[in-house]
């Protein structure tokens, strides 16, 4: 599964979440996979996308980054997933 995390950076501020990011790397525990990121223009959210099977992964690793962001986690699908769930709702359309 794959999960949307909306990263809020406490005050506003990005420079501790990457100084830590550069001592520590990104510490995410196994089984838990780095898709993508993207960092608002203001350098106040980020948009990233992680995949696992098991949750509880997720959220080991969003406490070793909660003193510094709050989250919003959504799981989300591709275009493809959901093109294959909807399927024959979609013929005649």
């Amino acid at each position: 599964m794959q999960y949307l995390v909306i990263e809020h950076f406490r005050d506003r501020n990005p420079v501790p979440v990457y100084q830590r990011f550069n001592a520590r790397g990104r510490m995410a525990p196994e089984g838990l996979h780095y898709v993508g990121s993207w960092i608002t223009e203001d350098l106040c959210h980020c948009y990233q996308v992680m995949e696992t099977d098991d949750r509880r992964l997720l959220e080991q690793w969003m406490v070793q980054w909660a003193d510094l962001m709050e989250f919003e986690v959504m799981p989300v699908l591709s275009s493809a997933e959901v093109k294959a769930r909807l399927g024959a709702k979609l013929e005649g359309a």
